[in-house]
């Protein structure tokens, strides 16, 4: 059995951040992830925001690396090509009451760090923001938040990673972990493991993983927020990420345009009994629509292309958990819940600051090679591609989103073993426009057949073993709703 030095159980964004950081270092790295592709739990579904940082206490985990991270992403996003881009939040008072709550989100940001925060009045927003209610009074301004694409970075991260020298190791979960000479034995349904070190990534089990090596001094609580995506005809609503007053339940519904320049609206945030309760609900995604019209009340429902939802890591320490455990050499990152998106950069050096004070010594690959090319094509209005083109990087796979059969064969033999439809959705965006993969699932599913010799049959809409398909509102339900 070959050791290695490291072993890291989840593939989230701060899993594949932390492989990542590790592939700087000449170390054996395994990234363990028991889903069949990368960005599969809260990477996929949360709300995409860099946050300022201003809203995290004082004093806490979360205020100190949050603040870092969002400081860390224009170069780690030159490097990997993953989409970024600082936009901006307004956080929306319409009382005087929320008005009090905009001061203390002031004076908390400023003690954390935050330098560029500003109090604007209702003319100013109006200016900012002309699809606000015209009911707004102020807003805390924040020029630093910014938009991404969670599990578009974290494929990114793993890329680089594996390009580096980690593996990966997909459809593959942890079923036990026992101490052994020298580290431990991680048993998988795919064999068994060996390391010196394990860091706990494992986002929602990240309590059930720390538990095999009895470590029990957390709990991580499910929270489901749920989601609904409009098309990019309505992006035009929101120019700044637009927040409510936030309360003990979260930062409220928001209204955004999102990297790719969609209208997505909420979350709200329910504890649910399930880690795996990733549907959506009537009630929850009627609250979603009528609060957010209390910020932008004129989008149109009819142009919902899906609602969704993603469960979020509430630890009952109210904190990040990042710390090695008692049991040494076992590292948890654990109750990475809201800003973890923003603070994953800095939980990636945090991470490997913690090593070196566990007496690691950490030796710098020479070799390490801190870029990654974009799979996707920026196209212009001149883009002369086609349907049925003969040449790969003109022929137009998913028209909705101008995808070409060259991109998809790209994203396809980039280090990570693909197998379906959603895989190169994330990837690409084949399948996220108004026909919803109607018109290019099955070419997609063609190509994948094609470039990894395997029956087209098997190229499954989410990928064997996978989870049943939560249940999803359709485009005719938003319509009648609206």
């Amino acid at each position: 059995m070959k050791k290695n030095d490291f072993i890291i159980i989840g593939a989230g964004v701060i899993g594949t951040m932390i492989a990542r950081e590790l592939s700087r270092y000449q170390v054996k790295v395994l990234l363990i992830e028991k889903e069949n592709d990368v960005s599969c739990g809260a990477t996929k579904g949360n709300s995409a925001i860099v946050h300022g940082g201003f809203d995290d206490k004082f004093g806490t985990l979360k205020s100190k690396l949050c603040r870092a991270g969002n400081l860390m992403y224009p170069k780690l996003n030159e490097e990997l090509n993953f989409g970024y881009e600082k936009r901006g939040s307004l956080v929306l008072a319409f009382s005087q009451e929320e008005i009090d709550v905009l001061g203390e989100l002031y004076e908390n940001g400023v003690k954390n760090g935050v330098d560029d925060l500003e109090i604007i009045d209702a003319d100013r927003i109006m200016e900012m923001e002309p699809y606000v209610s015209k009911k707004v009074m102020k807003a805390l301004y924040c020029p630093s938040s910014g938009l991404t694409s969670p599990y578009e970075m974290a494929i990114a991260l793993a890329e680089n990673a594996i390009s580096n020298g980690v593996e990966l190791r997909l459809k593959s979960e942890v079923q036990a972990i026992e101490q052994a000479e020298g580290g431990f034995k991680v048993i998988t349904n795919k064999g068994e493991f060996s390391s010196k070190y394990v860091i706990n990534c494992a986002g929602v089990y990240s309590d059930k993983i720390a538990g095999m090596v009895g470590v029990d001094h957390f709990k991580i609580t499910p929270r489901r927020g749920e989601y609904v995506l409009l098309n990019k005809g309505q992006g035009y609503l929101a120019n700044n990420v637009l927040f409510q007053t936030p309360t003990k339940n979260g930062k409220g519904i928001l209204v955004t345009r999102t990297y790719h320049g969609n209208l997505m609206l909420g979350p709200n945030a329910q504890e649910v009994g399930s880690k795996e309760d990733i549907g959506t609900t009537l009630e929850a995604l009627d609250y979603i629509v009528d609060t957010a019209r209390l910020s932008v009340p004129d989008f149109e429902l009819k142009s919902t292309l899906t609602s969704f939802s993603g469960i979020r890591a509430t630890s009952d320490k109210k904190d990040f958990i990042i710390e090695e455990s008692k049991v040494k050499g076992f590292i948890n990152v654990a109750g990475i819940e809201s800003p973890g998106l923003t603070s994953s950069p800095a939980i990636g050096k945090y991470v490997i600051e913690i090593i070196k004070t566990m007496g690691v010594d950490l030796q710098e690959n020479p070799d390490f090679n801190p870029y990654r090319k974009a799979i996707i094509v920026h196209k212009d209005k001149d883009f002369d591609g086609f349907i049925d083109a003969p040449s790969p990087d003109k022929n137009i796979i998913c028209r909705c989103e101008k995808v070409t059969e060259a991109e998809i064969i790209d994203a396809i033999h980039r280090g990570i073993d693909i197998d379906s439809l959603d895989a190169i959705k994330r990837r690409t965006r084949a399948g996220m426009g108004l026909c919803q993969g109607q018109f290019c699932g099955p070419r997609v599913a063609n190509i994948i057949a094609k470039e990894q010799d395997m029956k087209v049959e098997d190229v499954t809409p989410r990928g064997k073993g996978s989870s049943i398909l939560p249940h999803r509102e359709d485009r005719t339900f938003w319509k009648k709703l609206d």
